[in-house]
């Protein structure tokens, strides 16, 4: 991936499809366009997956509240969801192997009466599913429940288990994204479309960019405008035809991390009940445990969503009923925000309740489509869609085949192989697993870089990976590499805040920063991990 070649393309060739947006639907449309043989630009205002795609509860599912909703409710739309997401799912996981797997989630009972009302709601949920090898649901005894999760509450009377899928978001999107610069698609982060100019009939024609690393702008000439930029696609629809009424109604999700023995377990918890009305996981994930999520209101989409201290307490409230120790507040290693792109509903619905549907909305007077809504899960299904309208505009007619596309380090990958890689290089065990999970087939191109040193001591990564995201993943920033390559703002602020200066030297190297450039990067991205610290009353050390 390489940026100012794909920039120079950007101001010499004119494209048949011009994506706005680098996220999940976003990169999914690049790549589903690239493989109908169209031109494509991809242009990501921040860094890919840099907003709601990388802030997800990292699970590939149909939704199993949607389910209980569409049957108290008789509502056809949240089936739907359910149906697609369940068909999806199998796609999702086939297709980049290294970065998905199922995941056994475990529902704990207190009841009789309880065990039986999952145990078939389940049942129904696993049915949706078509082309699917998951184990199907089963109702687990008290004593088979504590053989998976020792650390739940003794009052519990039995559990349900049933199984989903698991996936690093942010590097599925990347490898999305990757997959797509494979195929031609001329990619760019850290760009942001600035301004929309029109033929003689109102149509777009072009679009001015604004390269937000060296403050320069650029043109960008395309056929079609396709809007892929989930909880802010209203402003890029209302910069395209100010006439429009705003469509979205973003909410906000925060999630916490805690340590591993929380739950102690390989599996994953399902807390079908809150105070509000939500279903909460509780999911381990690199090593740790992330809880989530919430469901607000948010309006200030110029503020980046952070996790607050009165979030925590939910979370760790919504705990104390399944566990029979319940964490305090100083085990919390970091958290996260993000937002939700939902659809605005003609009625007065909390947030919580909105589908979670997608819309391609096509506005006849610009040309601008618009992917609206959607989730993780069904990322593909929503780029076919969008790119399927794209076709009819351009007088096109070519299926989709992104269901049998392989993304970048996913053909030919087997777990297995980290044996072989730590014979061959002499690495702990810890770093092998961790470069075959992240970088599949891949992982001997990151070790080519040599530099197999920690970049600290209480993780697996390694320096080779700050060199390798650089010259081959478009990694431009600190945080690129940080929360989005590697995911260890994620998994722990202290250590992150730690490791800053080392890895800016790497990056620096290949970047080619001068000295003042790379103390105030350091400071700038120090600063923001202090913020989150204290946003969320965690005292930094």
């Amino acid at each position: 991936m390489n940026r100012n070649k794909n920039i120079e393309r950007i101001k010499n060739e004119e494209f048949d499809i011009c994506i706005i947006g680098g996220g999940a639907s976003g990169a999914g449309c690049a790549l589903d366009a690239a493989l109908r043989g169209l031109k494509v630009a991809l242009i990501e205002k921040n860094d890919f997956a840099a907003e709601t795609s990388s802030k997800s509860t990292k699970l590939i599912h149909g939704g199993v509240r949607y389910l209980e909703q569409a049957f108290k409710n008789l509502d056809l739309g949240q089936l739907r969801q359910v149906r697609h997401g369940l068909e999806e799912r199998h796609i999702v996981i086939k297709n980049a192997p290294h970065l998905a797997h199922p995941l056994a989630l475990i529902t704990p009972v207190f009841s009789w009466v309880e065990g039986m009302y999952f145990t078939i709601g389940l049942t129904i949920y696993g049915f949706f599913a078509k082309n699917d090898t998951m184990p199907k649901a089963q109702w687990l005894n008290k004593k088979e429940t504590f053989e998976h999760i020792p650390t739940l509450t003794q009052k519990l009377h039995s559990s349900v288990m049933y199984y989903d899928g698991q996936l690093d978001d942010a590097r599925y999107c990347l490898a999305l994204a990757h997959s797509a610069d494979k195929q031609g698609v001329a990619v760019v982060n850290h760009a942001e479309i600035t301004s929309f100019e029109k033929d003689t009939s109102g149509k777009i024609a072009s679009a001015g960019v604004k390269d937000l690393l060296d403050n320069t702008t650029l043109n960008i000439k395309a056929k079609v405008f396709i809007n892929c930029t989930g909880p802010f696609a209203d402003r890029i629809r209302l910069l395209a035809n100010p006439a429009l009424e705003k469509r979205l109604r973003p909410s906000k999700g925060v999630h916490i991390m805690l340590p591993a023995d929380v739950l102690k377990s390989k599996d994953a918890m399902l807390i079908p009940k809150t105070k509000d009305g939500r279903v909460v996981f509780v999911i381990p994930f690199e090593g740790d445990v992330m809880v989530g999520t919430t469901d607000d209101e948010y309006s200030d989409l110029k503020k980046e969503p952070v996790l607050e201290s009165q979030e925590i307490d939910f979370l760790l409230d919504t705990l104390r009923p399944y566990l029979a120790k319940v964490p305090d507040r100083s085990a919390i290693k970091s958290g996260f925000g993000g937002l939700r792109p939902l659809i605005a509903s003609s009625g007065s619905k909390a947030t919580k309740k909105l589908v979670r549907d997608h819309e391609v909305e096509y506005d006849e007077s610009s040309n601008l489509l618009s992917l609206l809504g959607g989730k993780w899960t069904t990322y593909r299904l929503m780029a076919k869609d969008a790119i399927d309208d794209a076709c009819k505009l351009l007088e096109i007619d070519t299926p989709c085949s992104t269901q049998h596309h392989y993304l970048v380090g996913g053909e030919g990958y087997g777990f297995e192989d980290w044996q072989a890689i730590e014979q061959e290089y002499k690495l702990d065990a810890d770093i092998c697993q961790h470069l075959l999970h992240k970088y599949g087939t891949q992982a001997r191109e990151v070790l080519k870089h040599g530099l197999t040193k920690r970049l600290h001591p209480d993780y697996p990564f390694i320096e080779a990976e700050v060199l390798y995201t650089v010259k081959q993943e478009m990694a431009c920033t600190l945080r690129d590499f940080f929360a989005r390559r590697i995911r260890l703002e994620l998994l722990d602020w202290q250590v992150t805040y730690d490791t800053v200066p080392k890895v800016a030297k790497l990056m620096g190297e290949q970047l080619q920063w001068t000295e003042q450039q790379e103390q105030n990067n350091i400071a700038a991205y120090q600063a923001l991990l202090t913020n989150f610290m204290q946003s969320a009353g965690v005292r930094p050390q």
